[in-house]
């Protein structure tokens, strides 16, 4: 049996566990279709992380360097990372991921194989190392550490050459063993010609063979995963319409497929949900043109639930200037979304409450109508095998004002849902408030204030028999 199918299932069987009941008990529903693997599970509980552009770029004003530039060039004047971890702590992150590497080739980390480091700038009269101290301040603040390493090199003598892989095969050993343990290792798509002019031929799947040796339990980002896939834009949206799945083998770095990748495919192979990444600014590289072009709390609150309320993980990309610091500005609005997203999901309506469904599978406590409403992730209710329209119905006690829904699906047992309506009863009648199609880890509607004492949400479509590990109810302050 493959590895991670065994350790999926072992999760299914862990979650089912969190209830036990007497052994006449009907066992859990099948697994159905792609599953995600351990590490990918824990991964959709992160969320939403930062990403960190900061490099030689930070220095020049460009996007993307040349190659060519002094590392002398670089130079922050009052680096402090425990900054970075402090504010993107406090705004509710649970990672960040830097720019180790960019398409220039200068490396934050003294690599021993290539002059083109830190160890030949002024920082810390060169014996910095960005990622040492990014490292220690996100295990400080209790975050969770992340590396880009973009496989472009527009410095190396050798790209362009089979002799090359090794190379960035060497580097990335130095990074996958010299800083703790690493959640996500990003790999960018883009390929162009290096300082000889030619373009490389990446060989990924020793690049993927690395990280599961030194980091098995980091997921590897790239267009197509393995584990994490591109959403497809830089915008910080997935499509309403998400699945997790995708047709890993027909989707390589550098896809002209992106299209396909913000709504995944709902036949897919894999396992390799979508993840959001944007910038709260136009740019990723720090511009000081830009400090007036930051983007409002507003907006950041709409692209969290058009990523993370929409079936994706969010990563946000913050500039760290030529000081070495998350800008003010910057700091500001990312605390301002923070409290938003707090504010807007402090107190669930719906935990606690009475809840029941049309159908319990084989009416057992085991997957009640309550385990959706229990606050607990572990839990879960589902139908009966041959339900694929159900309804679960949470009473509030008496009218409450609600804008807010949750759901979330076991998706250990894999993705099931294809569509679902809300309804809230109101005025002594039931009236639909919002409607939807996937829902996987975690899909957030908003819709306006309405006043209810009970509201539903009916399963209308579902590949197999419906779970649901989360449906919560809020309401959500104005802004928020």
């Amino acid at each position: 049996m493959n590895l991670f199918l065994l350790a999926s299932l072992l999760t299914v069987v862990t979650l089912c566990a969190a209830t036990a009941t007497p052994a006449n008990d009907p066992p859990p529903p099948v697994p159905f279709g792609p599953l995600p693997s351990p590490r990918q599970l824990t991964w959709h509980e992160r969320e939403f992380y930062a990403f960190v552009h900061f490099n030689m770029n930070t220095f020049t004003g460009k996007e993307w360097g040349e190659g060519y530039e002094d590392p002398k060039q670089f130079n922050p004047t009052a680096l402090d990372c425990r900054q970075w971890a402090r504010v993107c702590k406090a705004a509710g992150m649970k990672g960040i991921i830097i720019t180790a590497k960019h398409h220039d080739g200068f490396c934050l980390w003294p690599s021993k194989y290539t002059e083109h480091s830190v160890k030949n700038s002024p920082f810390r009269g060169g014996k910095g190392d960005v990622l040492k101290e990014l490292s220690a301040a996100c295990k400080e603040y209790g975050l969770k550490f992340g590396v880009y390493l973009s496989p472009w090199d527009r410095n190396h003598p050798q790209y362009g050459s089979p002799e090359y892989n090794t190379f960035f095969e060497n580097q990335l050993t130095e990074v996958l063993t010299g800083y703790g343990e690493i959640f996500e290792v990003w790999f960018d798509g883009a390929n162009g010609e290096g300082p000889t002019g030619k373009r490389q031929v990446y060989d990924f799947p020793a690049f993927i063979a690395l990280v599961r040796k030194y980091q098995p339990n980091a997921c590897i980002f790239s267009d197509g995963g393995p584990d994490v896939r591109w959403v497809g834009n830089e915008a910080g949206h997935a499509n309403p319409t998400n699945w997790c799945l995708l047709k890993r083998d027909e989707i390589v770095p550098g896809t002209p497929r992106y299209a396909e990748l913000t709504s995944g495919h709902a036949d897919g192979t894999h396992w390799v949900p979508a993840e959001c990444d944007v910038s709260i600014r136009p740019g990723w590289f720090y511009r000081p043109s830009e400090d007036n072009r930051v983007k409002t709390v507003a907006q950041l609150v709409d692209i969290y639930y058009a990523s993370v309320g929409q079936n994706a993980s969010l990563l946000l990309n913050l500039p760290v200037d030529t000081r070495g610091l998350v800008h003010e500005t910057d700091a500001e609005r990312l605390l301002g979304l923070g409290k938003a997203i707090s504010a807007a999901f402090a107190h669930d309506l719906a935990k606690g409450r009475p809840t029941t469904a049309t159908s319990v599978r084989g009416n057992s406590r085991r997957y009640a109508a309550a385990n959706a409403t229990d606050g607990n992730p572990r839990t879960y209710w589902a139908a009966e095998d041959t339900v694929t329209t159900a309804s679960l119905e949470v009473d509030l006690g008496s009218p409450q004002p609600v804008n807010r829904v949750v759901l979330q699906e076991a998706i250990a047992l894999g993705q099931r849902v294809e569509a679902f309506t809300v309804e809230a009863f109101t005025d002594g009648q039931w009236a639909q408030v919002a409607e939807g199609t996937t829902i996987g880890h975690k899909r957030i509607l908003r819709f306006p204030d309405v006043t209810a004492s009970k509201v539903r949400v009916n399963i209308t479509r579902s590949r197999a028999c419906p779970t649901l590990s989360n449906f919560s109810l809020y309401h959500a302050p104005e802004g928020t």
